[in-house]
């Protein structure tokens, strides 16, 4: 006799499982507040007539919140794609902002690749009724979609982590990126990439959402995810389905045998369906009121915590157990070595929107996961609906965070702001203020993620080249983006640009990448910085598919100065271990100004340290920092001069900026002077 599970099916997995035992398919979905369940299933040849569909039967297909089935793959052998219908209380429901439509067709939150039929229409979807033949479909996993990891291992990086913040289609979709015409702006396009990574130096890479989105919102950074299971179809060469799973991990595999880690930016706060005006794929038509925050107000219905229309109600648990179900999906079966979240703080917010500052469900079953705990976790700590945690304030005490405050005074000292001085003292030593490693935080230099430049903001180059932003192309008046501190070295933009503001351009940028290799933590930093890419002055590209957000390669032969320069700070950093430690420096680092004693006046703009790396079995280092635009005659106050060999000096030109340890010369005086807006690196000789 037959159990009842393979007659009605099982409610245990969700989403649509393969049994091989049975030549059959289960399926199952959560819906709280549904009343009528219908499956769906499309021939590849007809998308507007289903094949087969199937009815539940609440006392028979439903146990608890869960509607589940079985289906013998005879009974739809020739189909490939398969979608929901579901119905349940008006809008008007007491309490409730219920937006059922019997007529929606929606894809499966589980599915694992999303098919975008040739007729799809995002405005249809915007509307009530039928979107038959025009809506995203999910597609059956084919049972022969198999892939061989073969010994490949997750990869996790101390010391020697340096992440390179990437967007797959941007890195190689220019003819000029040298990859194989149709694996440009691919996953295989980031495979022909990895020598020139190796060669850079890079330990990570943090991916922007690979997550299937709808290239109809315009949102071309990916922020907009409609699955949390399915990759991007954009991201691959094949037009099969099932390719696009075995392209992902073909990625992950490659990049793994390089020894570089593979870090996903996750978007687990708000959906590409937007608010009440936006379309509807899959939540709002399954449970509205279960997967999104609600406000209760008729005229804003949707909580906008995300700043994207609409907030995952990660309070509830039928949407943490998505997001965690997400996560065990990346990290087991595409062999994905950590995760970076978007506006983490949402995941610490309660139903009613209150932030739960001590022990918030999302974040304590993400962190109590035993199956996750070998991953990397790196939270964007702050929301933009005012809630900013960044340091001990967040919750999850074992996670990395983006440093704001490393981004903001790092970009103010260079420029030559007065009155940081203190402040950089307090990020070059791993922000302590944010990252205290007490007996209450008992928190890790390491969990700060320094950074200067992300995908938020100017890059390094325009930092540099631009006072103002040049965002009118984004069709918002110029009125988005983010606030950096930027200064152009004295002439806007990149027309009749002199060699002295470029040569001093560059300057600042060496000063950028030495002062992050220096600083304890870890580094980041953004794809084409190392070859000072422009996107025009724009620091807000996010609808920008076109060569404003595609790297330029023909920069890397432009300036292979600053490229050497990057990698050999990468380099110098990778094999200092004193720079980069699992604790702060303490008493193995003195703090100098051009005197001996440090000046913390509002006035100075410079100051110099000496790390001991006696503990780390490493050589000393001693750096000097002036941002002020004259030079400056700094005294080196341990040892004698004969002790320190310079390597570095950013306001000496190519190949002389930075040298390697038996390149450089021993000093002749206890004095160097620093020239204006400039870093110099001295190493004590071995003794």
């Amino acid at each position: 006799m037959d159990h009842w599970d393979k007659i009605e099916g099982s409610p245990v997995h969700l989403g649509e499982t393969w049994i091989p035992s049975e030549n059959a398919f289960n399926f199952a979905i959560y819906s709280k507040h549904a009343e009528h369940v219908s499956l769906l299933f499309f021939t590849e040849e007809n998308l507007n007539e289903p094949v087969f569909v199937f009815q539940f039967e609440p006392h028979r297909n439903k146990t608890a919140e869960i509607w589940h089935c079985r289906i013998s793959a005879v009974e739809i052998e020739h189909a490939k794609y398969y979608a929901y219908q579901i119905d349940g209380p008006p809008p008007e429901a007491p309490f409730e902002r219920h937006a059922f439509d019997p007529e929606k067709l929606l894809f499966d939150p589980y599915s694992r690749n999303i098919f975008f039929p040739p007729d799809f229409d995002r405005e249809i979807a915007s509307r009530p009724g039928p979107n038959m033949g025009r809506a995203p479909l999910s597609v059956l996993q084919s049972i022969e979609c198999v892939f061989n990891w073969e010994n490949d291992e997750p990869i996790h990086h101390t010391s020697d982590l340096i992440i390179y913040e990437m967007h797959v289609r941007g890195f190689t979709n220019r003819d000029n990126s040298g990859v194989s015409e149709d694996a440009q702006g691919t996953f295989a396009g980031v495979i022909e990439k990895i020598p020139y990574l190796k060669e850079l130096g890079i330990t990570a890479v943090e991916l922007m959402p690979v997550f299937q989105f709808d290239t109809q919102d315009g949102n071309y950074w990916g922020y907009m995810p409609l699955g949390f299971f399915a990759a991007h179809d954009g991201f691959c060469m094949s037009e099969e389905t099932c390719e696009r799973h075995i392209e992902f991990c073909e990625m992950v595999k490659a990049l793994h045998s390089a020894g570089i880690e593979v870090i996903l930016d996750v978007v687990y706060n708000h959906t590409g369906e937007g608010n009440e005006s936006g379309p509807t794929y899959c939540f709002k038509g399954i449970d509205n009121t279960t997967y999104y925050s609600l406000t209760g107000q008729p005229e804003s219905p949707f909580a906008n915590y995300s700043g994207a229309g609409n907030t995952l109600h990660t309070s509830n648990r039928a949407v943490r157990k998505l997001i965690v179900d997400s996560l065990h999906f990346w990290a087991k079966e595409m062999h994905v070595d950590g995760f970076r979240f978007d506006l983490a703080s949402i995941l610490t917010r309660k139903t009613d929107g209150s932030i739960e500052e001590t022990n918030p469900s999302t974040l304590g079953q993400i962190g109590s996961d035993t199956s996750l705990a070998d991953r990397r976790f790196i939270a964007e700590p702050w929301d933009a609906g005012g809630g900013f945690q960044l340091g001990s304030r967040f919750p999850g005490h074992r996670w990395m965070q983006w440093n704001a405050a490393y981004r903001d005074t790092l970009q103010q000292f260079v420029r030559g702001d007065e009155g940081h001085v203190a402040d950089l003292m307090t990020r070059l030593y791993g922000s302590s203020d944010l990252f205290p490693d007490d007996c209450m935080h008992a928190l890790r230099p390491y969990q700060s993620v320094n950074y200067i430049t992300s995908h938020d903001g100017f890059s390094l180059y325009d930092m540099v080249s631009y006072n103002e932003k040049r965002n009118w192309a984004n069709g918002h008046h110029n009125t988005d983006g983010t606030h950096d501190y930027s200064w152009n070295c004295g002439c806007e933009g990149e027309a009749d640009v002199s060699p002295e503001v470029m040569t001093l351009r560059k300057q600042q940028v060496k000063n950028f990448f030495c002062l992050l290799m220096i600083s304890n933590g870890s580094p980041m930093f953004r794809m084409g910085d190392e070859f000072l890419q422009t996107q025009g002055g724009n620091n807000n590209p996010y609808n920008q598919d076109n060569e404003t957000s595609w790297l330029d390669w023909s920069r890397l032969d432009t300036h292979r100065d600053i490229f050497r320069f990057v990698k050999r700070i990468i380099a110098f950093r990778k094999s200092h271990s004193s720079l980069c430690r699992s604790h702060f420096w303490r008493e193995d680092i003195h703090w100098y100004g051009k005197a001996r004693d440090v000046d913390l006046s509002t006035a100075s703009k410079a100051l110099a340290f000496c790390l001991q790396g006696a503990e780390e079995k490493d050589n000393d280092i001693y750096v000097m920092i002036n941002a002020a635009p004259t030079p400056g005659a700094f005294g080196i106050h341990e040892g004698t001069p004969s002790d320190w060999k310079r390597i570095v000096d950013t306001s000496l030109p190519n190949p002389q900026d930075i040298l390697e340890l038996e390149e450089a010369k021993p000093l002749s005086t206890a004095q160097y002077n620093v020239q204006g807006r400039s870093v110099v690196v001295l190493i004590r000789n071995p003794q």
